[in-house]
């Protein structure tokens, strides 16, 4: 069973969300929270008889008192804490990509189909992080402008990379699946996880999420260039 956690201060949203997890056999919403700092204090069990244990918080961008952005980097700063999934209404939201870089395992739209949510809800209960939307990568090329000037490093810190490492970082950061990249390099799913395992050591990153962040935050991928 995934324990979810929603977090949004629009309480008809957070009641769709709910109605459409509950149908689920093995989803149960746990906990919500109007704000970030509600969610925060939850978590941790301040206030309550006991502190909500959840898998995965659904949690939106734009909210009073603490924002997503803030919530998902002191949740994701507890080596035990709950995988966050940010929302948000916009596909252009300099929060979503700010939240990435916090901690969060991805961002969906609020007006996801169901399917994708639950399936994105599975995907980062299981260690994976969601990156793969065409939107997402419009955020990076849009912001990608306003990151700080990271290329020489960036280039720098590939260079421990092998040919075929840098060459599945890239197709990631493109938003490319395992499958897919596995069908373009003519490899081995297997294969390919074992080379995104490997890069994601040798750079010290955390997941998928972070990997996309790292090549257009140092320049190896660049805005509306996407062959890098």
């Amino acid at each position: 069973m995934i324990r979810v956690m929603l977090v949004d201060d629009q309480e008809l949203v957070r009641a769709g969300f709910r109605m459409v997890l509950g149908a689920q056999p093995d989803i149960e919403v746990v906990g919500e929270a109007p704000d970030g700092q509600a969610a925060v204090e939850a978590l941790k069990g301040v206030g309550l008889d006991g502190a909500v244990e959840a898998d995965v918080v659904l949690m939106d961008v734009r909210m009073p008192r603490m924002d997503g952005v803030e919530a998902a980097r002191r949740i994701c700063a507890t080596s035990d804490g709950p995988k966050v999934l940010i929302l948000t209404t916009f596909d252009l939201d300099e929060y979503a990509f700010a939240a990435i870089k916090a901690g969060a395992s991805g961002f969906l739209l609020k007006d996801v189909p169901p399917a994708e949510l639950i399936s994105a809800i599975h995907s980062v209960h299981s260690g994976d992080a969601v990156v793969a939307p065409s939107t997402t990568r419009r955020l990076l090329d849009r912001f990608a402008t306003h990151l700080p000037d990271g290329e020489a490093r960036g280039k720098r810190d590939a260079d421990v990379l092998t040919a075929r490492e840098r060459e599945v970082l890239l197709l990631v950061a493109r938003g490319l699946s395992n499958t897919e990249i596995a069908g373009r390099l003519h490899l081995a799913e297997a294969t390919v996880k074992t080379h995104l395992g490997r890069v994601l050591a040798k750079l010290n990153l955390r997941d998928r999420a972070q990997a996309v962040v790292y090549a257009y935050e140092t320049g190896l991928v660049q805005p509306d260039h996407p062959n890098g």
